[in-house]
Formats: structure tokens, sequence, C-alpha cells
């Protein structure tokens, strides 16, 4: 749980363990043991045991009584001061769950003069460190170079198919399912990210981990057999998704997953994967949408709530999969170590649903999801959504370990990162009424990269009939259509109570008298969010 305060003098991030004391008092009281109790120290975290509570600050760190309860009466226990590493975010706690972080790229993408907000990203992880966090990157679709292909040209043409296609959709998702297996321990925390059909990738694997497990190490052959039961929609595929599931794997969560625009079909024939819509084996979903795209071949694959059929389908096995949708997976077969609780102590805890989170930006696709524009360019609109990805991954409280110089660069404050603070909105320095300091102003009021505009070969595709698949808000049902798109552009689900907008869009209708092109946001349902 997160301290909320920090004493003055604080000059090294500290970590406070609690542990119950033998003869409980109470009072409301914690007494303390520090390392050292000559030094100040920001205390940021604290963890005593399976339990957590809200403190406040009311004393030096040194003091016997130091930290009170805010409103509620627990015995007294002891704290223990640990030192931790100074140069990432958030502190280093004794104990900590090990984080494995996945990051798919776009289409096309790879480290270049141009890099997506997913290279952006993998740039700010702590990576120095494989006991406390695990970093994988995978280039985007269409960047691969394939073995045994030695004619020339066919390389370039396999790279076309792949990219126009998803040629090799099925190789990225099972190297991110083999990073998995191999490096996977008991109570490890996975985190994805993804963008366009890289954040399909992160979604697929997680549907794939969600239907038939993951696979213990050291048993690659049993891949393919493993992809092809995830793929297999039909009945009989769901039972041997079943029996493989028993058999040979184990349940794993995903903790956080995060994607950029992710696209709405998968190549020309516009297929789907099971779980790629909704996945109960997701804790936090956050989905970064853009307001402006407007190209068939790019329309927006939005979160949707599960039918009663795939809820039907979840309940399979009923020893296994329905304990995992409600909360009460016991893990018979596969141990109950401590580290798989504390992974899984949000399902214990009540939760049994995703909490999901998708939040409209200014831009077209590449503006949200990076790419647009040279490095070396101060100022980009995907810097916005780069910055809120980062802050949701805080205010989930994934624990994924970010270097504090590399937030430093993209204009993110630490202090107001860890612990989470409220901080006061500054007074109006313009007639607009936004402080031009503010990191997200100058973002905000960037270029836009239209490539309908840019790139008019792009309309070719336009006049070229696409499935549109949409869901049903009464009955959560799934329906098809055929369009024929002419530029027209996306289209917000109309089911949606609220429409989270960001408010850096705000910013760019003030400041330019910019207007989305997004059809169906009506000005009631909007909720604008930081």
């Amino acid at each position: 749980m997160s301290f909320r305060k920090r004493s003055p003098t604080s000059e090294s991030p500290m970590f406070v363990r609690f542990d119950r004391a033998s003869s409980p008092e109470d009072d409301g009281e914690y007494a303390m043991s520090p390392t050292s109790s000559s030094q100040s120290h920001h205390v940021t975290a604290v963890d005593y045991g399976d339990q957590t509570e809200d403190l406040e600050y009311s004393g030096a760190p040194a003091t016997v009584g130091g930290f009170k309860l805010r409103s509620r009466k627990q015995p007294k226990r002891q704290a223990t001061v640990y030192e931790s590493d100074a140069t990432c975010l958030p502190p280093i706690m004794v104990g900590r769950q090990r984080t494995l972080v996945l990051c798919f790229d776009g289409t096309g993408d790879q480290f270049d003069n141009d890099n997506s907000n997913i290279v952006n990203l993998f740039a700010l992880l702590k990576k120095d460190d494989k006991n406390v966090q695990m970093c994988y990157y995978q280039a985007g679709i269409g960047t691969y170079a394939t073995p045994g292909l030695q004619l020339p040209g066919m390389t370039t043409v396999v790279k076309i198919l792949d990219d126009a296609v998803a040629w090799y959709l099925d190789r990225h998702v099972k190297e991110g399912y083999e990073f998995l297996m191999e490096n996977y321990e008991a109570g490890d925390k996975i985190c994805m990210f993804g963008f366009s059909r890289g954040a399909y990738t992160a979604r697929a694997l997680a549907g794939m981990l969600h239907k038939v497990g993951l696979i213990p190490a050291c048993n690659l052959q049993q891949v393919p057999f493993a992809w092809q039961m995830y793929k297999d929609n039909s009945p009989m595929g769901w039972e041997m998704s079943k029996g493989f599931k028993k058999t040979f794997s184990v349940d794993v969560d995903i903790d956080f997953l995060g994607v950029f625009d992710t696209v709405a079909s998968v190549g020309f024939f516009g297929y789907t994967l099971p779980f790629t819509a909704s996945n109960y084996a997701i804790r936090t979903f956050r989905h970064a949408l853009a307001l402006d795209e407007r190209r068939s071949r790019f329309k927006a694959n939005y979160w949707h709530q599960p039918t009663h059929g795939q809820d039907n389908l979840g309940d399979r096995p009923e020893d296994k999969l329905k304990t995992i949708r409600h909360g009460h997976e016991s893990r018979e077969g596969h141990g109950t170590s401590k580290g798989y609780r504390k992974a899984d102590r949000w399902r214990e805890s009540g939760f049994s649903e995703t909490d999901v989170k998708e939040v409209w930006f200014a831009g077209c696709h590449c503006d949200v999801g990076g790419g647009s524009t040279p490095n070396e360019t101060p100022f980009t609109l995907a810097q916005v959504p780069l910055r809120w990805m980062v802050r949701e991954c805080f205010r989930s409280n994934t624990g994924i370990l970010f270097d504090i110089d590399a937030l430093l660069e993209i204009g993110l404050e630490p202090e107001n990162l860890f612990p989470e603070v409220i901080v006061p909105r500054p007074m109006p320095t313009s007639k607009l009424g936004y402080d031009f300091d503010h990191p997200d102003l100058a973002s905000a009021l960037s270029p836009m990269f239209d490539q309908l505009a840019i790139r008019p070969l792009w309309w070719i595709l336009e006049f070229l009939p696409v499935k549109d698949r949409k869901q049903r808000a009464k009955d959560k049902a799934w329906y098809d259509s055929l369009l024929i798109n002419l530029g027209r552009a996306r289209q917000v689900p109309d089911h949606l109570e609220e429409i989270h907008v960001h408010r850096s869009v705000k910013m760019r209708m003030d400041a330019m008298g910019y207007t989305p092109k997004a059809r169906g946001l009506h000005p009631r349902h909007i909720v604008w969010v930081d």
C-alpha cells in the first residue's frame, strides 16, 4: 500500500515491513525498528504479510509509534526499514513479486529513426536486474526476416504479406508465449503492451494463456499443438483445450494489458481469435484510441462485454475455467504457493471482472501509437498517450519498474507518480485557461498525420468492401455487415454511457478549434480524464 506523505528532509527511498507483534495492543499504533536511526528517509511503501492498509505519516521514521492508522484499530506490529534502488520507480521492496513485461510493436515498427510508443515505453523500463524485472521486446508484424527464403526478392515479398495479412501472426504470438514458458515462475506478475497489430498480438497471447494455460519450461514441442487448440473455436476445440490445459499447463493471469489503438481485424481476411475482445484472466486493461483515424483497414478493436455464449464457454472445464472467472480458483494440482496467491489476490478479494478503461486521444493511428515523426521531434501528439499509459501503470499498482531519469526525459515528475498524489491544477496563465508549462499542452497542439491525406494510395482500399463487426448493447450478441468505408471516421460504440476522452483533446479544441472526426462522440456522454 502506498505511503501518502513524506518527510521534507527525505533523501533516499525506504521500505517498511510490518510483522505482527506477540502481544498486540488495540491502540492503532505501530512500533518501528529502522536500519539507521541517524537519517531521515522517504518512506514509500509498506508490506506486512497478507494484509494492506492506508497509513498516515505522523513523525520521524525513527520514532516509536511514528506511523498511525487513519481510521481503524489494529494490533501493534514491528517494522523494519530497507533501502531501495533510488534509480527506479516504484521503489524495489523486499519480497516484491518479479515483473515480466512483454512489448509488441506495431505493423512494420522496430527501433529506427521514428520510433513507436512501444519502443519509447521499453526505453523507460528498468532492465538491469532480471531478479526483479524481465523485459521482452518484439518487432512488429512485417519486420521479420524469414528463415529459409534465400531467393532474391522473396524475403521482401514475405514481409509485405506479413504486413498486409499478418501472415506470421502465429509466430509472433508463439514467440511471446515461449518467452513466458522459459522465464515464468510462480508469483511473477505478467504485464503486456502493444500497438496496432502488436496490440492484437498481445491480446491474442493473453487469450491463449487463458484458454490453454502456460506450458512449463522445456516443452517447446507442445507449443504448436497449444496454438492450434487455442484458435479452434469449434465445440471439439473447446473440449480439447480443456483436456490439454488440465494435462500440460498451469494457470496464469495477466496483471496489466496496455495497448495503443488495436486494429479490428488481422489482415484482409478479418478473422478473430478467442478472448481477444474480452478476457477475465486480465486484471487491468487500458486502451488508448485514435479519434481521427479513417482508414477501413484500421477500424478500432474495442473491448467488449462477453456474450452469454462466451460466458458458457468460460465455464468449461467446470473445475477450472469457471472458478478462474469467478475468483475462487483453488489451483488444485498446481500448488498454492504464497507467491501464487499474491498474484491472484485481486480475485480472492472478490474481483471477477476486468478493470477496463478505454480513452480517446486526438490524432490518427500513429499519432496515438507513435512512429509518425522523427525521434528528435520535441513535441508530438503521441507523447500524450504515452504519458497517460505510464500514469495508468502507477495508478493500477502494477509494480512495473521505470527508470527515473527516463521518466524525467518525457516530462513525468516522479513525485507525481509514486506515491500517487493529487496535484492541484495550476492557475490559468493564458486566455485559454491552461498553463503553457503543462507537459501535455505543447504535445496536444502538435501536427496530426492523416495517412489518407498524406498517401492517397490508401484510398484504393476505401472502395473495397470490408467486414464490420459490432456488438449489440441489449443482448451483447455479435453481428457482421459488409460496408464500403469511403474514408468514414470511426464510430464510437453506441452502448457506452460514458465516453472517456483525454483532457488534452479539450486543450486542442479550445486552442485550435479542433473537431474530432469520430462519429457518435456525444457531448453529454463525454467524461474528461487525465
